[in-house]
């Protein structure tokens, strides 16, 4: 292993204990221990259930806030904003849902450069491989299937079409935590009426057509804008 990808592979030591109250809270929630629309336990009160700090705690909050798990009323507190589907917790390694909460962060951004980069350069075996994959996905969808392999194939179909090596080998440094985020979306968008399956494609198609279209601007948007949207569907509600 190089000193660079050595530097990279997270510590197995590193996990906040911010992280841990964090999951543990996504849990209940997931679990309807703390229903949807009712107050959390105040700051002092969830300290001593997990015995934590309450600047701990504080953080675990302030992460659920911008997940939009939960909302702040002022002066009145925390409240439960949505509850996520518990089987989204069985499908991410634990003690790691923050990790793979922050990973889609960094893919905001390094898809989003990748999609504008892949509009400026693209070739036309770079067409017919992003088309290609475009419309895997759309037989996967068809047939009932996960469609996660597809789904990721059109993602590094995309990377090579920058023509920038780096973006190639990013995928592969993380190919594990990008495989993850992949099975897990689409695992949970099989639960999701038609409508919610078919919004996920047609975030797809905008960004092929800008790719393909050589909109660099609207490729790098369309791009960041279904990450976050990926991101967001994780703990998309469920009633």
């Amino acid at each position: 292993m190089t000193k660079l990808s050595a530097a990279m592979e997270p510590s197995k030591g590193a996990t906040r204990f911010s992280d841990i109250i964090y999951e543990k809270i996504v849990g209940m929630i997931a679990d309807g221990n703390f229903p949807v629309n009712e107050r959390l336990p105040p700051e002092s009160k969830l300290a001593a259930m997990f015995g934590a700090s309450r600047p701990v705690v504080r953080e675990a909050l302030e992460r659920l806030r911008t997940d939009g798990l939960v909302v702040s009323r002022k002066g009145s507190g925390s409240y439960v904003r949505q509850r996520p589907d518990s089987s989204m917790l069985k499908m991410v390694p634990v003690g790691s849902l923050a990790d793979v909460q922050r990973f889609f962060e960094f893919r905001a951004g390094l898809e989003a450069e990748a999609a504008e980069l892949a509009a400026r350069n693209w070739q036309p075996e770079d067409k017919e491989r992003i088309m290609a994959a475009l419309q895997a996905i759309e037989e996967c969808l068809r047939n009932g299937e996960l469609g996660a392999d597809e789904d990721e194939a059109l993602h590094d179909a995309i990377a090579i079409a920058t023509g920038n090596q780096f973006h190639i080998t990013v995928r592969e440094w993380f190919r594990p935590h990008f495989a993850v985020g992949h099975s897990v979306t689409r695992s949970l968008s099989l639960k999701r009426t038609p409508a919610q399956i078919r919004s996920v494609q047609d975030e797809h198609a905008v960004i092929v057509a800008a790719i393909l279209a050589r909109n660099e601007a609207e490729a790098h948007d369309a791009m960041k804008r279904h990450i976050l949207n990926a991101r967001a569907r994780m703990f998309q509600g469920v009633n």
